[in-house]
């Protein structure tokens, strides 16, 4: 149990902190803004890293947790109660986010809650995105948090950097996701055009996950080597 709770618990972090900077920060409306919460999520994942990560390996992502069913480094059962977790993590992230920036003026007519959409580039091109964006940033998971060949107690930080660089590059086309936890909660609550288009930000980094995990199976060290 306690191993779930920490997921709920890291998903928790990373969505309000990510989303929270988002909004914070009107994330979009210049370059900088776009490099505070890209920051924003990076720093955060790489503290839930070393915070959680000795407990429930800090998967917070139903994506990272789906790579890891398929390459044999967790149960079914195992992944289906961390993404349980993960995803009520982000709801309750979300209502939290929600509250606070419903009590704030200065965020009327703008996004309350840091959801995703695909804004004009249309929902191909997000589910594009999600999907070769996932499958770079779960790669760098499994690499990093390989037992032989991963990056050892630097992994936090790898695995942070990496989700830093994938917000610089997705942000301009979903607000990037790559997380459908990290997308559902913000979506519930915000309504409109993130709820109608939730699904581009759970079936693409699922497709990135499946991806990933192919070709780590390909290309991951096998003991005779």
């Amino acid at each position: 149990m306690k191993k779930y709770l920490a997921e709920m618990m890291g998903t928790f972090v990373l969505t309000l902190l990510g989303c929270g900077a988002a909004v914070s920060l009107a994330c979009g409306s210049n370059t900088a803004s776009v490099v505070g919460t890209a920051l924003a999520f990076g720093i955060a994942l790489s503290a839930m890293v070393y915070t959680i990560g000795g407990i429930s390996g800090c998967h917070i992502n139903p994506a990272v947790t789906l790579a890891c069913l398929l390459t044999d480094r967790i149960s079914g059962r195992e992944a289906f109660m961390y993404m349980l977790y993960q995803v009520l993590g982000g709801i309750a992230a979300a209502a939290v986010l929600y509250a606070i920036t419903s009590m704030d003026a200065s965020q009327a007519g703008g996004t309350l809650t840091g959801a995703n959409h695909c804004g004009s580039h249309g929902v191909i091109t997000g589910l594009v995105v999600e999907a070769v964006l996932t499958t770079l940033f779960v790669m760098v998971v499994l690499g990093a948090t390989h037992p032989k060949v991963g990056a050892g107690k630097f992994a936090g930080l790898a695995v942070g950097l990496a989700l830093t660089l994938v917000h610089l590059t997705g942000i301009h086309y979903t607000g990037t996701g790559v997380n459908p936890a990290r997308s559902i909660g913000p979506a519930i609550f915000e309504g409109g055009q993130a709820l109608s288009e939730l699904w581009v930000f759970v079936v693409g980094p699922l497709i990135g996950a499946f991806v990933a995990a192919v070709l780590w199976k390909i290309i991951e060290p096998r003991d005779e080597e």
